[in-house]
């Protein structure tokens, strides 16, 4: 009976939780055609403990290059993390060829605002909400972060009260269209965001930093894409010139698509940081 305990206790402990008992909401209709007539209906879903009540919440936006992607396919990220009493919200967006950079955005800030007025119900606190994303996510999750002027068009004051960005992409797209003109790498991302470098600006992570925002933490992981190598480091210059509140965590050896997937496992070093920063608001 002893060596049993032992065991069972072992297998708690190297699970992370895993036994722990979690909520799933799932499709909550989330976009309001009140708000913005232009956006198509789209839903997210939420992942608690049982029984949760005042816990921070991460409201987390997929990758996918801004064209492909499904809540669903994350349910590991939001039910392992549920286990480390936090509250996750993961939501679907508009994704191109049939929308561009701007809905997307809009539709990230009304996942936001969503959840700042109705986590409470699902045990979250709504003054502890963290922007996160992976990739072209992360692009988005930094939008509705730094930039105060979709919340101006939505009346309300920014809610957001950090950001965990996991392998940005889409922090100098100006840089990237311009460094790519000549061999047309960078054409595919003209249906996300448009042919006009005055766009290319406005919707890059680097344009946005101000030194005002929110705590930020940067995942990075060393052999990721070369474009986001560089620019993230831009970023970080920037944000160490204006004594921003933004770190940054390099992953040794990781690439960008095991930047993600390294969530799998409750060991890694992803769930550390993210738990260390949720933790660090309270």
């Amino acid at each position: 009976m002893k060596l049993q305990s032992l065991v069972l206790a072992i297998l708690l402990l190297a699970s992370g939780c895993a036994f722990k008992s979690i909520k799933k909401e799932k499709d909550i209709l989330y976009t309001s055609k009140a708000l913005d007539l232009e956006l198509p209906k789209k839903e997210l879903n939420v992942y608690a403990p049982k029984f949760a009540e005042n816990l921070p919440v991460l409201v987390f936006f997929y990758g996918g290059s801004w064209e492909r992607g499904k809540k669903e396919t994350y349910g590991f990220f939001g039910r392992r993390l549920a286990r480390r009493d936090m509250v996750v919200v993961i939501a679907d967006y508009p994704l191109s060829p049939d929308y561009q950079i701007q809905e997307m955005e809009k539709s990230a800030a009304e996942a936001i605002l969503w959840t700042k007025y109705n986590i409470q119900e699902y045990g979250g606190d709504p003054n502890k909400i963290v922007a996160s994303g992976h990739s072209a996510g992360a692009h988005l999750a930094s939008l509705v972060t730094m930039k105060n002027e979709i919340w101006d068009s939505l009346g309300v004051e920014n809610p957001i009260s950090g950001a965990i960005l996991n392998d940005p992409g889409g922090v100098d797209m100006k840089w990237f269209f311009e460094a790519t003109k000549e061999s047309g790498e960078g054409d595919k991302y003209y249906k996300t965001f448009t042919e006009d470098p005055q766009v290319w600006e406005d919707f890059s992570t680097i344009y946005n930093l101000d030194g005002d925002e929110p705590p930020i933490l940067v995942m990075k992981g060393e052999r990721t894409y070369p474009g986001i190598d560089y620019t993230v480091d831009r970023f970080m210059e920037k944000a160490d010139s204006l004594n921003a509140n933004v770190e940054v965590s390099l992953y040794k050896k990781k690439k960008h698509i095991p930047m993600i997937t390294q969530f799998f496992w409750t060991w890694s070093q992803g769930y550390d940081d993210v738990i260390n920063f949720m933790e660090s608001l309270n």
